[in-house]
């Protein structure tokens, strides 16, 4: 059975949560598959999916894929795939471990819904899946295990069973997609040659002998996306999140604030490949010679120096944010 190599990109919106890979037409032909039969994607891990077309006049050789098929197969934006035509067999049952949280108070009715969001679509060991919960946010989860074991199809005779317990410790990675950020494509790619790129492949950057940036100043007004951006590069990169808001770190006693930001600073090392996300940077960070308090000087001097030590630079990279850049040190 043939297969066709294709270059992962954005899906649209609509499709996001549904299962849905869009090829284009002349691939949908050369692996003699229709609108909703279900391939395999292989990247470094495998993930199935519900196969459509993607418009005649703007496509080239790519599949839009959302961010839980791109996290099931273990890929991100501008990587390629495999993809070839699957058959999915009938499931007897299929078994959904939380994704990095408990569950509690768990009942028939939930199941059901579960059961209900899962129906008539492909899934295979080791997926990741959202399913949307009425009046709440989405929940996420990870197939454990199906029977029979392959691509299976969820059907009204499925069993489906759902533990309590996450099967892993959950690392922690943000549950932002590219498909989450709206209006800011430009931002997106920029970020990713920066920040997502030394992160995924660090030996591209040690074969030309260069060095990967240590930071990021996104700036912009408020609710522009600029927390938004750093999660999402964080998911996509699969890489741990550490979230420092400008405000709330500043305290009132000796060297408290200081020993906050070197305890991150270490946690973030020890667990990379991780981002640091420091929020309202001017807080923090303002210009030296405009520093009055004796806490401000000692927090900005030992920023910098955490900066400056960067051991493990490309697998730590620190984005901070703000709307006054022109009161940054």
């Amino acid at each position: 059975m043939g297969e066709v190599k294709l270059l992962v990109s954005e899906a649209s919106p609509r499709d996001v949560g549904r299962k849905i890979a869009r090829i284009p037409p002349k691939a949908m032909v050369e692996l003699q598959v229709s609108v909703g039969d279900i391939v395999e994607i292989v990247g470094k891990k495998s993930t199935c999916a519900i196969v459509w077309p993607l418009n005649v006049e703007n496509c080239g050789d790519e599949i839009k894929i959302d961010g839980f098929l791109r996290r099931s197969a273990g890929v991100s934006l501008n990587d390629y795939v495999y993809v070839k035509k699957a058959t999915a067999r009938e499931a007897r049952v299929i078994v959904l471990s939380p994704a990095g949280y408990k569950l509690s108070g768990l009942d028939e009715d939930f199941n059901t819904h579960v059961k209900t969001m899962l129906l008539d679509k492909p899934y295979i060991a080791g997926d990741y899946i959202s399913v949307p919960i009425f009046g709440g946010n989405p929940l996420y989860f990870t197939v454990v295990s199906t029977r029979p074991k392959g691509i299976v199809r969820v059907t009204s005779d499925t069993a489906v069973q759902v533990t309590m317990e996450p099967k892993e410790v959950e690392r922690n990675v943000p549950r932002v997609t590219y498909e989450d950020i709206g209006g800011l494509h430009e931002a997106v790619q920029r970020i990713r040659e920066m920040v997502e790129l030394p992160l995924r492949h660090p030996e591209l950057f040690e074969r030309l002998g260069i060095d990967p940036p240590k930071g990021v100043l996104l700036h912009g007004p408020p609710g522009c996306g600029k927390t938004l951006l750093a999660k999402a590069v964080a998911n996509e990169a699969e890489a741990n999140f550490y979230s420092i808001n400008g405000p709330e770190i500043m305290s009132k006693f000796y060297g408290e604030s200081e020993e906050r930001l070197r305890q991150i600073f270490k946690e973030a090392q020890e667990n990379a490949p991780s981002i640091i996300f420091i929020d309202e940077i001017d807080a923090i960070a303002p210009k030296r010679e405009e520093v009055t308090g004796e806490v401000e000087k000692r927090v900005v001097s030992q920023l910098l120096t955490l900066m400056d030590g960067l051991e493990s630079r490309g697998q730590l990279v620190v984005i901070a944010a703000t709307n006054r850049t022109n009161a940054l040190a």
